[in-house]
């Protein structure tokens, strides 16, 4: 027990603290419209290194969520704890994969508009109203599923992650995927435009609208006539908030 619990600990500290230092790169990345990389690439480098950097999040993300990619993840936990502690090492992965991208990135010091005065305040306020929609998403997503603890806990009390059930509820009842839609949207508010936040916005915010489909799919073959029912009353990912009558 003493050496399962150890372990749950261990990867409840890489999982939380990744995470942590995830989003603190992110907000301040896209904060600086992506000046705040460290990449030093040359210019006839940069483009496509960083070009690479925005395919593998993507690419990596939904592949780990597939048939083929389960095994690639089950390989990066004890194979006595592979199952239990998926959830947790999913989200070890994805943000390794955003610290990778905001870390990594080089650069190109050209800045196309910075709001002072009154435009900083609105953009401040529309990047913390994006951030505060995400919170919400993932706290109605099940939180413990979506911040990767179900997994660590699990293994701490010997049982199996709780994966909650279907969201449906909260934001899930407004649109299917505000998850991807409130990480798109921290994505355009940040005020520094410049050509490398252009970059990363564009093919991330198709991945937020393509990525789901397949997502939707596991949904639909794991709750079947529910899942049906609730795609009928609830579009998609623009969501259509109903006043109380």
């Amino acid at each position: 027990m003493i050496a399962r619990r150890a372990l749950a600990v261990l990867y409840a500290v890489l999982c939380h603290g990744s995470f942590a230092a995830a989003i603190t790169c992110m907000v301040a990345n896209l904060w600086t419209g992506m000046q705040w990389g460290l990449g030093t690439l040359p210019a006839a480098w940069a483009p496509l290194v960083n070009l690479l950097l925005l395919l593998q999040f993507p690419v990596v993300h939904s592949l780990l969520l597939s048939r083929r990619g389960r095994p690639v993840l089950a390989r990066l936990a004890p194979r006595a704890y592979a199952s239990t502690l998926a959830p947790t090492v999913y989200v070890i992965v994805a943000s390794g994969q955003l610290l990778l991208t905001f870390l990594a990135w080089t650069p190109s010091g050209v800045i196309w508009w910075q709001p002072a005065g009154f435009g900083l305040i609105a953009h401040l306020t529309l990047f913390g109203a994006a951030w505060a929609f995400l919170i919400k998403a993932l706290h109605d997503g099940h939180l413990p599923l979506q911040s990767g603890s179900a997994g660590w806990q699990a293994l701490w009390r010997g049982g199996r992650p709780d994966y909650g059930p279907m969201p449906s509820r909260g934001l899930f009842a407004a649109c299917r995927q505000p998850i991807y839609l409130g990480f798109a949207l921290t994505l355009w508010t940040g005020p520094v435009w410049t050509p490398d936040r252009l970059v990363l916005a564009l093919p991330w915010t198709l991945y937020c609208l393509i990525g789901p489909l397949w997502k939707e799919r596991r949904f639909a073959a794991l709750h079947g006539d529910r899942f049906d029912a609730y795609r009928q009353r609830v579009p998609y990912i623009v969501p259509r908030f109903r006043l109380p009558s």
